[in-house]
Formats: structure tokens, C-alpha cells, sequence
């Protein structure tokens, strides 16, 4: 008697090997390339696994399946007009599929992603920098339209009494509150108005 195949599928696989890699990535542990950053004479180097890189970076898949082979197992790529801070952020980002980055450098890590042709990185940034955008003119929208409430609604609010006795320009007959005047007084003149 045949039994049907059945699948076995871990949905915790995935992050859990992410996570591994990283703890290895961090402690230096097999790896085999170190990645050479320098901008504007601030260098940093960080080693990685060549593995990772080359299957999230086309650029990097493109430098290692064309590397000579060398007397040794490790490799050293050079970057150069890459900021340090932008490159830590990118290894994060390819090695655990998230990173926190300032609002501000949102725009070098879509740059980075591009140059290094990341497009995980490249996607997100992306859609990052379009809900930035969508918030920033859901705003502007919102501000136009409390700064004009006139092209909202043609007809003009219901102000109460009180706030027609103030908008009127003082007149010597009616004494305002606090000089002696009574609040009924102020009630009577309003009426008359309307």
C-alpha cells in the first residue's frame, strides 16, 4: 500500500536561519569575505560570509562567481564612496530582513541598495519612502483644508451670541463684561440682533 507524500514545511526555518547567520556574521565566526568601506577617509572593514552576500546583493554575486581563485579561502572586497553607518545597516538588513534607519538616511539606503542591486533593500525603501510621501500630503492636505474653511462649506458657520457680541465693534451704549455690566445685558443686545 502506497502512502501519499505529505509536506513538511517550518515556517520558523526561514528566521531561524537568519538568525543564526547573523550570530555567526557578529561573531566572526566562518567567515569567509571582509568588506573594505571607505567614505570621505572614514574606513571600516566587516566581515561576512560570501554565501549571504551573493544571494541578496547581485553585486557582490557578480564579484565572488568571477573571483580568481586566491592561495586562500578568504576573499576582500573593497567599497568605496559607501558610508560606514549606510553599509552596517545594509549587512543588518541582508542578514535579518529589517533595520531601523533615521527618516533622514532612507534615501542613502535606497542608493546603497542600487549600487550594490540589493532589491529586497531597494522594494522596501521604496515602499518606505512612498507612505512617507502619502503621509507628508495627507498632511499638507489636512492643513489646507483647516486653514480654509470657507471652500469647504459656501455657507457661513452659526456663531453663537457671545461670539457676535465680540466680533462687533464696541459701541458706547453697551458696556462690556467686567465694567459693571450684566451678562443679560449682553444676552438682550444679541437678541436684538438676530
Amino acid at each position: 500500500m502506497e502512502s501519499n507524500p505529505v509536506l513538511l514545511e517550518s515556517k520558523s526555518s526561514p528566521i531561524n536561519l537568519l538568525n543564526e547567520m547573523q550570530q555567526l556574521r557578529l561573531l566572526g565566526h566562518l567567515c569567509d569575505v571582509t568588506v573594505s568601506v571607505e567614505y570621505q577617509g572614514v574606513r571600516a572593514e566587516f566581515p561576512a560570509h560570501k554565501a549571504v552576500l551573493a544571494a541578496t546583493s547581485k553585486f557582490f554575486k557578480e564579484v565572488f562567481l568571477n573571483e580568481k581563485p586566491m592561495d586562500g579561502f578568504h576573499s576582500n572586497v573593497y567599497l568605496h564612496e559607501v558610508q560606514v553607518a549606510d553599509f552596517a545597516s545594509f549587512l543588518d538588513f541582508v542578514y535579518t530582513a529589517r533595520v531601523e534607519v533615521e527618516e533622514d538616511r532612507v534615501q542613502r539606503m535606497l542608493d546603497i541598495a542600487e549600487k550594490l542591486k540589493c532589491l529586497d533593500l531597494s522594494e522596501t525603501c521604496f515602499q518606505l519612502k512612498k507612505q512617507m510621501l502619502e503621509s507628508v500630503l495627507l498632511e499638507l492636505q489636512n492643513f489646507s483644508e483647516s486653514q480654509n474653511p470657507e471652500e469647504e462649506s459656501p455657507a457661513r458657520p452659526n456663531i453663537g451670541p457671545m461670539a457676535e457680541a465680540e466680533q462687533d465693534p464696541p459701541d458706547s451704549s453697551i458696556a462690556t463684561p467686567g465694567c459693571g455690566a450684566s451678562p443679560e445685558g449682553l444676552d438682550a443686545k444679541s437678541k436684538e440682533k438676530m
